[in-house]
Formats: structure tokens, sequence, C-alpha cells
């Protein structure tokens, strides 16, 4: 098979959470560690940063590995899902898979697989982990896929463990309370190994406080060690000052990511790095903000507050959650435009009573849907809308709504694309 027929087969063959949803979660790690013994365990041939969270965790894990490829070291980085290319999914030092290791990972164990029938997602975090290891990495940043306890990833024993934050997604499998998916994402904390969470809730934070006693885990929490504060916000870059608590001054940092949200990421990262400096690794203050001022371009990173065009201006944001949508929503609300069109697509088993009232009345909407089963009929996702009082038309295709909704824009006019990665990902195709 060549590349285009090895990922056709992978598509066919493998359940896809993102593509039908719960079917295809593994509710144990029996295909994950049958993978990894397969391939002989290649996660131990090099270091690990392990990262969990609802929002946040691709940003984090994308800033950093590019502060990390910054100082030196040959860094992977497995994160899910692609936009536009599978190979997104698995990059060394920003670079992504080549398409003949796909193929020959594919060749290699395709009777296996067959027999095992894994998940897309197990399968594609067995092609990254040997993959990392037959190219010598120094450490790679591994993103969970869903939760953490019985992701696919928690075979690992990483350096670090991090989970951002803790926010209601999927709730059918998580857990319906922000203590339960909490629990599920502290699941990847081990014996002896710190973590870092992101925030301090006062709804999850015990929980995280009580599986770190458990594992004789040190923990600490990235909110009360640093603060931060937006000094300067474009479309394209972000200035935020960062003080850690404790000590004088602060630190200046620009980055080339520039939702408003990365001003609570930036301090997770931060708060990483000094674990990571105390088992041994050298990361300089110079390192830090190189590689936060070039995260996109290290990294590959897309779909973050990104800037499609200028005239009219079209933004696109991954942001599919109820925290991360609100996120948007109040970016939104900061920039100065005409009229704001707003593309909008979710899947089918997404609630939309927790959505709708976050998204602004003001807007023209084009309710679309992703090229995937799973996503919700367009008709039906307008007619919940209108239910909520926002108007618009529908759309049977991402690319036809934003053919027209540029068509309908003047030139002070917003575009924006998002609630979805999947219509993200449609729009950047």
């Amino acid at each position: 098979m060549d590349y285009r027929e090895t990922v056709a087969y992978m598509y066919s063959q493998l359940p896809m959470f993102h593509r039908i949803g719960k079917a295809a979660y593994k509710d144990n790690l029996n295909n994950a560690n049958a993978l990894d013994k397969l391939c002989g365990f290649p996660h131990r041939n090099y270091f690990t940063i392990h990262v969990a969270g609802t929002n946040g965790k691709g940003s984090v894990s994308h800033m950093l590995a590019s502060v990390l490829h910054t100082a030196g070291y040959k860094t992977g980085l497995f994160t899910s899902p692609h936009l536009e290319d599978f190979r997104e999914r698995i990059r060394i030092n920003g670079t992504m898979i080549s398409e003949e290791s796909v193929i020959d990972f594919i060749s290699k164990f395709k009777n296996e697989l067959e027999e095992l029938k894994p998940s897309f997602f197990e399968m594609t975090s067995a092609l990254a982990f040997e993959y990392f290891s037959k190219k010598d990495v120094d450490i790679a940043v591994i993103e969970t896929g869903l939760g953490g306890r019985l992701d696919s990833t928690n075979i690992i024993t990483p350096e670090l463990s991090i989970v951002t934050n803790i926010g209601f997604d999927h709730t059918e499998i998580l857990g319906d309370t922000l203590a339960k998916i909490a629990a599920e994402k502290a699941g990847i904390i081990k014996p002896g190994i710190p973590v870092a969470v992101g925030e301090s809730h006062p709804k999850t934070e015990q929980v995280f406080k009580n599986f770190a006693v458990q594992n004789g885990s040190p923990i600490i929490f990235a909110d009360n060690v640093y603060s931060s504060e937006i000094l300067e916000n474009t479309n394209l870059n972000i200035k935020i000052e960062v003080k850690k608590k404790g000590e004088e001054g602060s630190n200046i940092y620009d980055l080339d990511l520039p939702g408003i949200y990365q001003q609570r990421n930036i301090c997770t990262v931060l708060a990483a790095i000094d674990i990571l400096n105390k088992r041994n690794f050298i990361v300089t203050p110079e390192n830090i903000e190189k590689g936060l001022k070039n995260a996109s371009g290290n990294t590959g990173l897309k779909g973050r507050w990104q800037v499609l065009s200028q005239i009219p201006l079209v933004i696109c944001d991954t942001g599919h959650n109820p925290d991360g949508i609100s996120w948007v929503v109040n970016q939104i609300s900061q920039l100065t435009f005409g009229k704001l069109h707003f593309i909008f697509g979710v899947v089918n088993d997404k609630d939309l009573s927790h959505i709708l009232p976050l998204l602004p009345v003001d807007a023209e909407y084009y309710f679309t849907r992703a090229d995937i089963p799973r996503a919700m009929d367009e008709n039906e996702l307008m007619q919940g809308a209108k239910i909520a009082g926002l108007k618009g038309k529908a759309y049977s295709s991402v690319s036809f709504a934003l053919e027209t909704a540029k068509k309908n824009a003047k030139a002070n006019d917003l575009i924006f694309i998002g609630c979805s990665t999947f219509v993200v990902a449609d729009a950047l195709r």
C-alpha cells in the first residue's frame, strides 16, 4: 500500500473515536500493553512527559516541545487529533513523521493489528512510541487522547505528569461532575513522579492532592506559583507578563499563539519547566523565551486562534467545550469589526444546552457539518440554535458555508470558524 492507501486502511479498519464516538473507546489498557510488548516496549528508551486535561493540553504540549527543542533536546511530540494530515500527530523537532514510516509500521504489524483489533488511537500511540525510539529522541511530550486513567498512552512512566485544567467534556465516558473527571485525568499520576496541575479549582484540588499522596508524588498547582497578565494582544502575537510568587520582578514573554487562554497555559508550562530543571534537565530562561516566541513555528500547531485571512478578517479556533468556547467568545468580544459571521458546527453527541447560551446572539450564523459520520446534521443544529435566539441558515458543508460567508462579508467584518475541531479541519483543508 502507498501512504494514501495505508491511511485509508487505518480509517476503515480501526475504530476511531473522533469519527464514530464512544463505540471506539476502549475501557482498558489491554491492547495498549499488547502493542507495547509487540513493539519491544519502545517508550522505555527515552524520557517522556505526560500531559492530560480538558482544555489547554495541546497548547501546553506544543509549547513545552518547542522550549525543549530550543534547549537542544531532540524532542518527540505526540498529539491528537490532526487537522489536515494524519502525520501531524507525530513529530520530532517539529517535523512530521515520514509517510514511509507510517507505511512500514502498518505493513510490519498488519497481521497482528487485524488479530488484536485495536482502536485507531491505540495503534497510533504504538506507532508514535516506536517511531520516537527508532529516531533516538531524548524526550517526548505525550498528550493523552481522552481522559487519562484508561488512555492508551497511560502505559508510560514519565519524568513529569501534567494536568492542565478540568472542565466538562466527554461526560458520558469520564463522568458528570468535575471531581469524577478530575479522578480520570489524575489517573496519569505515577508513583514517585512529580505532577504539575494547571489550576487549583475548589471542586478538583483535593482529588489531585489525594492521588498525589497515594502515589507519593510531589504536586504543585501552577496558579499557586505563577500569575500572569496580558500586556498586548494582536491576532498574530500576544505579550504576557508573568510573575513568580515570592520573587521580585517579572518576565515578559511574546507568544506566537495569540489566544487569550494562553495566559493560563503559560503558567502551567513554566511550572513544568521548573520541575524538569530540578530533574537534571537544563532549560535556560533564554530557551524559554525563544521557545515560547516560536512555539507555533517550531511545532506546526494550527487551529488555536489562527488567522486565515486579513480582509475580511477570518479566524478559526478549535475550542469546542463550554470552557474553551467561553474563552473564544470573550476574545471575539474584544475585537473591533463590523459584523460577525459565525461558521458553526458540532458533533452529534454534543449537549447544545451547555453551548448555545454562550454564543453571541448578534452574529449571522452559518450552521454546517464537518465531513465526518459523527457530525450533527446542519438543519437539526439550526433548529436547536433558533430556540436559543441564534439566527442564520444551514449549509451542507464547511467549504460551502465559508464560501458564502466570504461573499457576504464586508472588508471590516469578522468571519469566525469554530466550536468543533472537525469544522476547523475542513476549513483549513
